[in-house]
């Protein structure tokens, strides 16, 4: 079981046979997940500096038990270089489960 995190999600993440036991979870309130020993691949430099984790824009493909945080950005574009969430921005966690 791998766990990763990312600043998006596409379906190519999933194999075809697979879509029907994905689930998604959206989390209420703004604190980060425990993302200690999760695999980055927030593939945006800005949101990686925020986020605090690697910026690594590599392919996944989940598999059976492998999960993945995906911090979708509330509030707008980051601005160039940010390293903090600018007043009125925050993150929606969603929790993607291969079953």
């Amino acid at each position: 079981m791998t766990v990763y995190v990312s600043n998006a999600f596409s379906l190519q993440m999933v194999q075809d046979e697979d879509l029907q036991r994905v689930r998604f979870h959206a989390t209420e309130g703004e604190d980060a997940p425990d993302l200690s020993g999760a695999v980055s691949c927030v593939g945006h430099a800005d949101t990686a500096a925020v986020l605090g984790v690697e910026c690594a824009r590599i392919n996944v493909t989940l598999i059976e038990g492998d999960r993945m945080w995906v911090a979708q950005l509330m509030g707008g574009r980051l601005p160039e270089g940010s390293t903090t969430l600018p007043e009125g921005f925050r993150f929606r966690w969603v929790l993607v489960e291969a079953k």
